[in-house]
């Protein structure tokens, strides 16, 4: 064996060790979650979440008290108080894109005029150009295998481009957050461009932005080694993108925003934080989790049109026998929705449409038989008669896959859009809030004395 190898085994063993003295002495009974009152994952009893701010910028809702009992409704999303279901429609009725508009309403509280829209869209367009050799030193030449991660060491690193990076003004802030807004996609785009160019051995297309095309539009555009792209490829890419912008400030990236924001910090660290909280696959790296599993049913599942077929494989993912294991079937079920996720709903109307015309409507009815059974599975097997609505992630993937958009974009897609309402999110919490997110834990560890080197 060489000596090489002799190193790795005993640093191995070591590590096990160390890992081993972790779970002797650092586990925390489930008994004193109920014992202390403690909040787990910040949320009460009956499932909702603990109330620790105050926001103007979006608001979910899922239930109404009815002689003080929670009444489950239909999910409902508003930025700035306009129904989402209203935006998106209020473009389709215009066919226009609307993405634009959405990032005006989130950060100002108001719907722009034409004119004003017009200018805002300029603004932005004229902004996307990253800092001079950014592309060659940054993102060339430290190329990542995960676009997420390669997202947030480029606005980390945008911080040394920075002139200002630390003022706090409002000027300031909102100047740095539409220069990421409109950074992003570009920043994206190029990550995978690299990563397909040194890790998967594809030729390399670093394409210019046009300023003359929208934010959909301008990224289908960069990704392409053609450049091409339809008016509807780009109208869905636009809703996508709609309905990712904002979800409340409770979810865990806008939250992550908040709390990182109140100790005053810069906005590339906030923002670095909250694209870390997103990769997670239990916030937006759901959908990537979503698409593994589609594609071990599809290809486990001789007969896509048997329910009984396929609810026999959606009972094995339950029963911890297939996929990952973990019981759990990605895309269904919501921290806060119960009868339904609006967003999940706008978008399988365009899944629909979209699967129709690209030849795909047998996969479309697959996903649509495991919308009806799952919930149905659930109750049966795990005696859990909770709804279980379909949420966003279960469609959102199938549709970027529609769009011929790999796999490793979704996650960063998700990041493209919700970068607004994190930008929000921060600037409201510097100008209203002003004290640091500081929420106590419990210590339950036991008292021990010192006992010097020696005697150990």
């Amino acid at each position: 064996m060489k000596n090489s190898d002799n190193v790795n085994n005993n640093s191995n063993n070591f590590s096990s060790k160390l890992a081993d003295l972790i779970k002797e002495n650092i586990s925390i009974n489930p008994e004193h979650y109920e014992i202390y009152n403690v909040k787990r994952g910040l949320r009460n009893s009956d499932g909702t979440g603990v109330l620790v701010g105050l926001t103007v910028i979006g608001e979910v809702h899922s239930y109404i008290l009815d002689e003080n009992e929670k009444v489950d409704i239909p999910g409902k999303l508003w930025y700035r108080g306009i129904d989402i279901e209203d935006i998106v429609s209020g473009c389709v009725k215009e066919n226009r894109l609307g993405f634009e508009e959405v990032i005006f309403l989130i950060l100002f509280g108001i719907l722009p005029s034409k004119q004003m829209l017009s200018q805002f869209s300029e603004y932005l367009n004229g902004h996307r150009n990253l800092p001079n050799n950014f592309v060659e030193d940054v993102i060339l030449k430290a190329p990542s295998p995960d676009i997420m991660n390669k997202l947030a060491r480029c606005v980390l690193t945008l911080y040394s481009y920075d002139n200002n990076p630390d003022d706090l003004s409002l000027e300031n802030l909102l100047n740095q957050s539409l220069e990421l807004i409109a950074r992003f996609p570009v920043i994206i785009a190029y990550a995978y461009q690299s990563k397909q160019h040194y890790y998967n051995n594809k030729s390399l297309f670093i394409h210019s932005s046009r300023p003359d095309l929208s934010i959909a539009e301008n990224f289908l555009h960069l990704i392409r080694a053609n450049n091409k792209f339809t008016q509807e490829e780009a109208k869905i890419l636009d809703l996508c993108l709609i309905l990712h912008a904002e979800h409340g400030g409770g979810n865990n990236s806008a939250f992550t925003t908040h709390v990182v924001s109140s100790t005053g910090t810069d906005t590339y660290s906030a923002i670095a934080a909250a694209i870390g909280s997103l990769k997670g696959p239990k916030h937006g790296g759901a959908n990537n989790r979503v698409m593994g599993m589609m594609n071990e049913i599809k290809s486990n599942v001789k007969n896509w049109t048997d329910e009984n077929e396929v609810s026999a494989y959606i009972a094995k993912i339950i029963n911890k026998e297939a996929y990952d294991r973990s019981g759990l079937v990605y895309g269904f079920g919501h921290a806060v929705y119960t009868i339904s996720d609006p967003r999940a709903v706008l978008l399988k109307k365009s899944a629909r449409d979209l699967a129709a015309k690209k030849g795909r409507m047998e996969e479309f009815e697959l996903y649509n038989i495991i919308e009806k059974v799952t919930p149905r599975l659930f109750a049966e097997l795990k005696n859990n008669n909770k709804p279980l609505p379909a949420n966003i992630d279960f469609y959102s993937g199938f549709v970027y896959s529609l769009l011929d958009i790999p796999p490793e974009l979704y996650t960063p897609l998700f990041a493209m859009s919700r970068i607004v309402g994190w930008c929000a999110h921060r600037i409201e919490e510097i100008i209203s809030s002003n004290k640091i997110i500081r929420p106590a834990y419990k210590s339950v560890s036991k008292r021990k004395d010192y006992i010097p080197i020696d005697l150990r």
